[in-house]
């Protein structure tokens, strides 16, 4: 009976050390994903900010493109007329 007793209190002991709280570790687990999170943030938005520089530089092109299109059909009219 003894030894029933002797092993029930060291099984309690452990499980009442396994649900101890680490708060410092809790605290650097929470802080390193609030870290990492950020860090997600951060880098989707460079990379929003980078595909919006894109689309800007790729409607510059057209309308320089337009422009272009523009000038020579007026080219092409002054010339057809002399």
């Amino acid at each position: 009976m003894k030894k029933v007793a002797i092993v029930t209190v060291a099984g309690l002991a452990l499980g009442l050390a396994a649900c101890n709280k680490n708060e410092a570790a809790n605290n650097t687990a929470n802080e390193t994903a609030v870290e990492n999170n950020a860090e997600t943030d951060v880098n989707a938005a460079t990379n929003d900010t980078a595909a919006a520089d894109a689309a800007l530089n790729a409607a510059g092109n057209d309308v320089n493109a337009a422009g272009n299109a523009v000038e020579n059909a007026s080219n092409t009219v002054e010339n057809a007329t002399h």
